[in-house]
């Protein structure tokens, strides 16, 4: 016992140099937590947008003529009955995903919604990699969003990350043929993307606030519940008679439509809007992948070289360290 106490009471002391190596140790350990959280977050980031890539060309593959509000209709219903059934699997009671703030997943479902339906408008009415192209703006917005409203800070490699995927993305663009087919037909529905993708943008801010306020599966019950509520009756107005095979594969977008959801809120909720917005540009890559294999675009030695180089963008913003950790 008396040996004990002596230890106890024992003071050893640190000079300088073993001050600085606890210092650097955990400058280090913190340094590499927040790597490690950006490249999870990017990884997220990135499997919700291949997720999305295929929900958003849904439209292409739609019988002619089918209103884009029917296919989000149906969407949110097969996302929320798929909700239902997580929920009632768990044997949780549904008031214990009740969240203080119905309101801004009310905005978050509007902003998501209306523009969602924005983009697969203009990806059934326009070229696919035109559409995705201007979709992209989403990133150009978002990240202002984010440092005016949520007092982000960009740094030097932001921009360099965020340049290399601009940069990727354009030789992307231009190697796809990204508006070398473009007519002045196609002006109207630009302008329905570029509004899809501000709304989107605004999207973007909601989720990175509210999923640092709620639980995962709180945002998905009341997006996709409000989404289900907003599109209905515009839904039954503009409905247009399809086959049952066409109804459920709709539907059947609901389950992939909240594993993409899930992904993205995860990722938003690990890292700032600077490091997963540019992530976005992978959409690109994913919408060239679409119409190789379902509708024969070609893919060429450019879409290759551009989706390496914003690869190497996203490589760099998983090594930058957040602002403020």
């Amino acid at each position: 016992m008396s040996c004990y106490l002596k230890i106890q009471h024992l003071k050893i002391p640190f000079d300088s140099s073993t001050r600085r190596s606890r210092k650097l140790f955990q400058e280090n350990t913190l340094r590499t937590t927040t790597l490690t959280g950006n490249a999870e977050a990017i990884g997220w980031v990135t499997i919700g947008t291949e997720l999305f890539s295929l929900i958003y060309a849904s439209g292409k593959f739609a019988e002619a003529g089918v209103s884009p509000l029917q296919i989000l209709f149906l969407r949110y219903l097969g996302g929320f009955g798929t909700l239902l059934l997580v929920v009632a699997r768990s044997r949780s009671p549904l008031r214990a995903y009740r969240s203080m703030r119905p309101f801004s997943h009310f905005m978050r479902a509007v902003f998501g919604a209306s523009g969602g339906g924005a983009l697969i408008y203009a990806s059934a009415n326009m070229p696919i990699v035109d559409a995705t192209a201007i979709g992209l703006l989403y990133v150009v917005f978002v990240i202002p969003l984010g440092i005016l409203m949520l007092g982000e800070r960009v740094t030097r490699w932001h921009c360099i990350a965020i340049a290399a995927c601009c940069t990727g993305a354009a030789i992307v663009m231009a190697s796809r043929g990204a508006f070398t087919q473009f007519q002045p037909a196609y002006l109207l529905t630009a302008g329905v993307a570029v509004v899809g993708a501000v709304l989107l943008a605004f999207e973007g801010l909601m989720i990175r606030t509210l999923a640092q306020a709620d639980r995962p599966m709180t945002v998905l019950l009341y997006v996709n519940g409000f989404g289900a509520l907003l599109m209905a009756l515009p839904a039954v107005v503009l409905w247009v008679p399809v086959s049952t095979e066409t109804v459920l594969g709709f539907i059947g977008l609901g389950p992939i439509a909240v594993t993409a959801q899930y992904c993205i809120v995860q990722g938003y909720r690990l890292a700032p809007l600077s490091i997963v917005g540019p992530v976005d540009y992978t959409w690109l890559i994913f919408a060239g992948l679409i119409g190789f294999l379902f509708f024969d675009e070609q893919m060429t030695q450019g879409a290759v070289a551009g989706s390496l180089i914003i690869v190497v963008g996203g490589t760099i913003l998983t090594r930058i360290k957040t602002a403020g950790d």
